[in-house]
């Protein structure tokens, strides 16, 4: 197994550009030719372009890393730990020890895309460039303060507040500098979102560029995120002791109230709602297709795989897309090893059980009827989200020989007969398996969400072209609900999480308490959002992380005995009618045994960062 990285090629134009000037001069009259001249790039259009071209290489491929964010929360656990991500899990990062760190928020990464953001606003918005073009202008500028914004979102959501950069820096200057506060970090971000929305405005850019809507739908996010318990600074010191008090302006509001908060956030979000359509938001019943209308919006509208609806891409805002690049294998970092991929974010039991029964009700292990067939009338969600034991899925490998014609995911251990002898047979899916066993499930489930179901995509040897959805519509719906639950309007809230439920054929919700309909909404969010960097941000900043990403991993195990009677020979399949099939859900800790510890409700700034700025106040526990 490898990490694949993305690198994308923005520079061709460029140096065309500058080959073409260089032949215009005198012999020896030439730059050296790895430069550019930062004077030339502001006055070309296209090097400009080009300048804030590679800022968004910030988002490297969104969340489609080789270890996703479900892995640090109870939605998954990452196959191969040694990574760091056990270390995080376990609650023992540190300043010298940071654990898995990604690129899309480690705070050196985002602080070298702030000053790309930093330069590209000095340079035109001070007006000391030779740009011709004012349309030019205002979308390089609206793209860089869109930017900005997001990077500095990133580190806020992750560490808390961070030292607001609005400027570059010369050699010569002084780099140590204090942390904001969270009020003026959050104020700064929102300033940034309002400059862009109005600068974006009634311009369309190319295909996985940045948006007016983006700007508007980032601002819903920040919102929410400020108006939630963990920067309230009531509930946050209720729910952790012992914060230093100069530290809590770091992490929360020092003065209004959350009420107030809310319902900024509630118009942020409404704001989205007003401007976007989204996907199938206007049902006034459960659909009929739910598993293929939610597997149509994982694919952003983009799979040729059958059934899946193109129109679904109305649902994206922003995305990162992968259609002139050759290298996104997100597919074979996460799928099935009997298909020769690498299993890396499998889903844990504790997510797999959330998933409702299809009437609604919650799925319980203490029911015999569904522990006897737990993944039969689930939550249509549920198909398109889970890969689980007898699941149909895709040809497999025809070069290692006729080893599964029935094309399906096998997690368990079975009978089979063989010389009228019965032994046991591990299934390819596993660990045991015939096919790279070393990258099998522990869990006994696979990542199937944002895997491109077209059979004609292998995965272990093809790239797939699915978008990552940096912020999608049903995001901004969810943060309307929850800005109305918290402001007491709950018929309203009610409403737009039933448009949810019903495109994904899910019948209408029945909390009438505010209580209720909270549990009920961060049920809906959690089954909705899987796998998009949601959870681990949702359950720190509503103070639940120690009784949901400090609880320990369940897998599960799955046996087939023949019935009486009944027997099979190789190869094997799925078959109710021949096999007993038990599923028992059991805790594991050898690969991870989790912990919460309070202090990882912000991450830690390293200890190198500290030492080359002594005015980083690092955050509390560490």
């Amino acid at each position: 197994m490898k990490a694949i990285t993305q690198h994308r090629t923005l520079y061709i134009l460029v140096l065309i550009t500058l080959f073409a000037t260089a032949c215009k001069k005198e012999f020896m009259d030439v730059a050296p030719p790895d430069k550019i001249s930062a004077d030339l790039v502001w006055t070309d259009p296209a090097l400009a372009q080009a300048f804030v071209n590679d800022i968004y290489n910030g988002l490297s491929s969104g969340g489609f890393s080789e270890q996703m964010l479900a892995s640090v929360s109870d939605e998954a656990l990452f196959t191969h730990p040694t990574r760091g991500i056990d270390l995080v899990n376990n609650g023992t990062i540190n300043p010298s020890t940071l654990g898995w760190v990604d690129d899309t928020w480690g705070y050196k990464q985002m602080y070298n895309r702030i000053r790309a953001c930093n330069i590209t606003i000095e340079r035109i918005g001070g007006g000391s460039n030779g740009l011709s073009s004012q349309t030019l202008k205002d979308q390089l500028l609206g793209e860089a303060y869109f930017l900005r914004a997001y990077y500095y979102q990133q580190l806020l959501r992750f560490y808390g507040s961070v030292a607001i950069i609005t400027k570059t820096y010369a050699l010569s200057d002084d780099y140590n500098v204090k942390r904001n506060t969270y009020e003026e970090c959050v104020n700064f971000i929102i300033k940034d979102c309002d400059e862009a929305a109005k600068l974006l405005a009634g311009k369309t850019l190319d295909k996985g560029r940045t948006n007016s809507l983006a700007a508007l739908a980032l601002k819903s996010r920040v919102l929410i995120y400020a108006a939630s318990d963990l920067h309230d600074r009531t509930k946050l010191t209720a729910k952790i002791s012992g914060i230093a008090a100069q530290k809590l302006d770091f992490l929360s509001y020092a003065s209004g109230n959350q009420t107030e908060r809310y319902r900024l956030a509630q118009a942020a979000a409404k704001a989205v709602l007003d401007v976007g359509t989204g996907y199938k938001l206007t049902l006034s019943a459960p659909a009929t297709d739910g598993r293929l209308n939610f597997k149509s919006i994982a694919m952003g509208g983009g799979s040729k795989a059958p059934g899946i609806d193109a129109t679904a891409a109305a649902e994206l805002i922003f995305a990162k897309y992968f259609i002139t690049q050759s290298n996104n294998r997100h597919g074979q970092q996460n799928g099935p090893n009997g298909y020769h991929n690498w299993a890396g974010n499998t889903p844990i039991g504790l997510l797999v059980d959330d998933f409702e029964m299809n009437d609604g009700s919650k799925f319980s292990w203490t029911n015999p009827l569904q522990k006897a067939n737990p993944y039969q009338n689930r939550d249509p969600r549920f198909y398109a989200t889970i890969l689980y034991d007898g699941a149909t899925w895709k040809p497999r490998d025809k070069a290692s020989g006729n080893v599964d014609p029935a094309n399906q995911i096998q997690t368990g251990v079975y009978d089979l007969a063989s010389n009228g002898t019965v032994t046991d047979f591990r299934g390819l899916d596993t660990r045991a398996s015939s096919i790279e066993n070393w990258n099998g499930s522990w869990t006994g489930y696979y990542y199937h969400k944002f895997i491109d179901p077209d059979p004609n995509i292998v995965e272990a040897s093809a790239p797939q072209t699915i978008p990552w959805p940096f912020f999608r519509y049903t995001e901004a719906v969810f943060n309307y609900i929850e800005a109305s639950i918290e402001l007491g309007e709950l018929d309203n809230a009610k409403t737009w999480l039933n448009r949810i439920r019903f495109r994904a054929g899910m019948p209408a919700v029945t909390a009438t308490s505010q209580a209720d309909l909270r549990t009920a909404y961060r049920h809906e969010r959690r089954i909705e959002m899987a796998y998009e960097e949601q959870r681990y941000h949702d359950t720190r900043r509503w103070l639940i992380a120690e009784e949901t990403l400090g609880r320990k991993v369940t897998y599960i195990k799955v046996m087939g005995k023949f019935k009486p009677g009944k027997t099979m020979s190789a190869p094997y399949h799925y078959d109710a009618t021949v096999y007993d099939y038990t599923y028992s859900p059991v805790v594991e800790n050898a690969q991870e045994n989790r912990s919460w510890d309070n202090k990882l409700y912000f991450r830690p700034f390293s200890r190198d960062e500290v030492n080359k700025n002594n005015l980083l106040e690092q955050n509390p526990g560490y």
